[in-house]
């Protein structure tokens, strides 16, 4: 596997999203993955290059590599949130966006109703193909994978303490969790028998987040009986989260733990009654 990774989105500059079809019960997306922002709106922005990317989920993309349907979203967080609510989506308010002031002119009109449709959009192809995947295999399950700070006190302060960030952090709070219990802790068990920078990865549920965000929600409302979508949540153990500069050994560490869990998600699959 190669161990070099580049800032993801740099070299789509247009796009939306990217989606890959394979013949799997088993999605990956990727949707704060994204750094791009359309010309007209970042030139309204108060918010920086680097600012974006500190609270944007870089290489989050890189990890679902090996899973044979993705869906990953190139533009970036700030230009509109698709793991929000449409009347959140968009952060017009400090306290919607890390206390951070993203905008010197806030979208309205023409421009925030693009926007809106973008995460329609999203959600309309999203729901398309999880039609066709619970049509096709009966079930599914999506990895709805995120990353998150640890360092926030800054570049030389203590992170976290580690009983409060665990490497992966798995959210649960929308799924029906005694239906999904057959995936769901297999999963979690494979993953903690994965080693990332040499020891295996500390795998926890419901510590750092609890799955809140509107992609799990939509899921499970939309495919109660057959979709399982899992919030993952992998601290930043992988890169530096003020520089931006990525540990490619440590990103490639976390996709082959990824994709170690692959077939044990569909095994499991296959085993609920």
């Amino acid at each position: 596997m190669e161990a070099s990774v580049t800032y993801p989105g740099s070299d789509m500059p247009g796009a939306l999203w990217s989606l890959d079809r394979g013949r799997s019960p088993i999605i990956g997306t990727a949707i704060h993955n994204g750094h791009q922002v359309w010309p007209h709106l970042a030139a309204t922005m108060a918010l920086g290059d680097e600012g974006r990317r500190r609270e944007e989920d870089p290489f989050t993309a890189e990890t679902i590599r090996d899973v044979p349907n993705r869906l990953v979203v190139h533009r970036s967080r700030f230009e509109v949130d698709l793991n929000r609510a449409p009347e959140e989506a968009v952060y017009m308010r400090p306290e919607q966006s890390w206390g951070l002031t993203v905008w010197r002119e806030v979208p309205a009109g023409g421009m925030l109703a693009a926007l809106l449709r973008e995460h329609a959009d999203y959600y309309a192809l999203l729901r398309h193909v999880l039609s066709e995947m619970a049509a096709e295999h009966g079930r599914f399950v999506l990895l709805d994978m995120h990353s998150y700070n640890h360092r926030r006190a800054g570049p030389e302060a203590p992170p976290t303490p580690q009983e409060a960030a665990p490497d992966v952090n798995i959210g649960t709070f929308s799924m029906d969790r005694d239906r999904w219990a057959h995936v769901l802790d297999p999963f979690i068990d494979c993953l903690r028998e994965q080693r990332v920078r040499g020891r295996p990865l500390d795998v926890r549920e419901n510590v750092a987040f609890e799955g809140r965000g509107e992609q799990t929600r939509f899921v499970h409302r939309h495919f109660p009986q057959t979709g399982c979508a899992i919030a993952v949540e992998l601290k930043k153990i992988f890169m530096d989260e003020w520089t931006g500069a990525p540990d490619p050994a440590a990103v490639a560490e976390l996709r082959a733990a990824v994709r170690a869990s692959l077939p044990v998600l569909e095994a499991a699959l296959g085993a609920l009654p």
